[in-house]
């Protein structure tokens, strides 16, 4: 079984295998990532389906001096951004969830998700600072990296994104006690 970095190697040297091989284990991880970041699992698909493509494309552009993952979700964090339709970021998202049962109760169960708490809760940036720390175990250099943001930004949005959620699921308790 070849390295992380035998793969990256043959793949910039033009091997479809090696670079199918690459990316095998993070495709799913990227998926999970992109649907937080997308207006539906469609739109997440696509952009992971781009995401992959772009990194196939400029696989020889790889700085191997960064770990290949960051890379990998930086390309994802531009191309989820630039596939959001314009009215999308002027207007908020329009879709439709209250006329769709399944996605009502998809959303009812997400209720008490930590994760749906803080997309709800944090700005997009924060979001995904939080996400690829937590979700992703990515290190705050490599954060930084990905979101083309300096190391302090990443620490302090970091710590007000734990802020910012501790608050709600303190809330969130004392209502339970209230109600409870």
């Amino acid at each position: 079984m070849q390295t992380e970095t035998q793969l990256v190697e043959a793949a910039q040297a033009g091997s479809a295998d090696a670079f199918a091989e690459l990316v095998r284990g993070y495709r799913d991880r990227l998926l999970r990532f992109l649907l937080t970041r997308c207006a539906s699992d469609a739109d997440a698909e696509d952009v992971l389906q781009d995401t992959l493509i772009n990194a196939f494309r400029y696989i020889r552009s790889y700085d191997p001096r960064w770990r290949f993952s960051t890379w990998l979700y930086r390309i994802a964090i531009r191309n989820a951004a630039n596939s959001r339709p314009q009215e999308l970021l002027e207007l908020g998202d329009l879709r439709d969830e209250e006329n769709d049962p399944l996605l009502q109760c998809i959303a009812d169960s997400e209720t008490e998700n930590l994760w749906a708490s803080a997309r709800h809760l944090l700005n997009d940036e924060v979001f995904a600072a939080m996400w690829l720390r937590y979700a992703e175990d990515m290190s705050v250099n490599d954060i930084a990296t990905a979101l083309d943001r300096s190391v302090s930004w990443t620490k302090v949005n970091l710590m007000r994104g734990r802020r910012a959620l501790d608050a709600e699921l303190n809330a969130t308790e004392d209502r339970s006690k209230a109600y409870g």
